[in-house]
């Protein structure tokens, strides 16, 4: 088994006053060359959105963005039709494809907003845009994982154009919870939301996270009640 930390302190970050950003993975003035993505995870971005802050109109190609909003809500606007507010507990993805254009923004204008922004490359180029987002009940995520999203041969959930899974769940101290690969292969990155649990005999507290490649399944235990996000590439 490798594993792979990243603990919160050593990610980049970068301030500019209505955002507050947070990288694990290179990104936009964050140059990284040894934390370039994770298999085909190539983006975890934590962002709070100050009151009345957002994104203007701009454009993707060629990747799957899925949005996880943490406290708050956004507003959701693109050149495919879509429009929508996102809030606590829904998950959004946008297929971009052969290239789609959208803004997003705060939904307050006075409390900022906490989002998880992740894009997956997909498995294949130049597919149709797309646009989904659900709602989940996060009493479901209750010392057990729930996919939030899933590959598109899984259709009746969210799903992305990738043989890829997001999963959350919520460890009460104590717990112990194992989560079984869904392709052997595969590898898994673990982002710590909120509190503090050991995996793979690794301690990772409030936003640390970790890749780990070479398992078949991994073993988590609540160490302070946590909020634990997973997700599981092709490498």
């Amino acid at each position: 088994m490798q594993k792979i930390i990243h603990l919160a302190d050593q990610r980049g970050h970068a301030n500019y006053g209505w955002l507050d950003t947070y990288h694990t993975f290179s990104f936009g003035s964050y140059y990284n060359t040894s934390s370039m993505g994770f298999g085909a995870l190539r983006v975890l971005n934590d962002d709070v959105l100050q009151g009345g802050g957002g994104f203007g109109v701009h454009g993707h190609s060629n990747m799957e963005i899925i949005s996880v909003p943490l406290q708050g809500a956004l507003v959701h606007g693109d050149n495919t039709g879509h429009t929508s507010v996102i809030r606590t507990n829904d998950v959004q993805v946008m297929s971009a494809g052969t290239g789609i254009r959208h803004t997003e923004h705060n939904y307050s204008s006075y409390e900022p907003v906490s989002f998880l922004q992740i894009w997956i490359l997909p498995e294949a180029q130049d597919l149709s845009p797309r646009y989904a987002q659900g709602s989940f009940d996060p009493k479901t995520w209750e010392n057990q994982f729930v996919f939030l999203v899933v590959p598109k041969q899984q259709q009746g959930k969210l799903w992305i154009n990738q043989r890829a899974f997001v999963a959350r769940a919520i460890l009460k101290v104590g717990e112990v919870v194992s989560y079984a690969l869904q392709v052997p292969g595969h590898g898994v990155y673990v982002l710590i939301i909120e509190g503090k649990a050991s995996i793979a005999r690794e301690l990772l507290s409030r936003r640390d996270g970790m890749g780990i490649k070479g398992a078949d399944r991994l073993v988590f235990q609540g160490i302070e009640t946590c909020d634990v996000l997973l997700i599981e590439v092709p490498m």
